[in-house]
């Protein structure tokens, strides 16, 4: 017998509420080097990428205002480039003055055309 409760259900999207979901997943297929699976509605309200966990970009009248309580992480092998490819694609980096370095864990704040907040983690050097 486990000692875990049973399932009440499975992760089944990660939703980023967006202006303009169609102009923010061009950008996130650059990043994460997906293309997209899915659009629902017209114009879309949903635009969805192919691989699990599935990350959704979802219409809403309202831009972003706060920092976000959700973010993505993205692992990459080398941060000087993906900051500067990032930057080229409209996103930006939030602390131009600092990386963090805790835990064996190294990471750059970056916010995507939007202002919606992730991290590049990378090797600490």
């Amino acid at each position: 017998m486990s000692d875990l409760a049973p399932r009440i259900g499975r992760l089944g999207w990660i939703q980023i509420d967006s202006t303009d979901p169609e102009r923010l997943a061009a950008f996130w297929t650059v990043v994460l080097g997906v293309g997209i699976e899915g659009r629902l509605g017209s114009p879309p309200q949903f635009v969805q990428f192919p691989d699990a966990p599935f990350v959704s970009f979802q219409r809403v009248p309202e831009p972003k205002v706060v920092k976000n309580r959700v973010h993505m992480d993205i692992v990459v092998d080398d941060v000087e480039i993906a900051t500067s490819r990032i930057v080229q694609l409209g996103g930006r980096r939030r602390r131009p003055d600092a990386d963090f370095n805790e835990y064996g864990f190294c990471w750059r704040t970056m916010a995507d055309p939007e202002g919606n907040e992730f991290c590049l983690i990378y090797k600490c050097r």
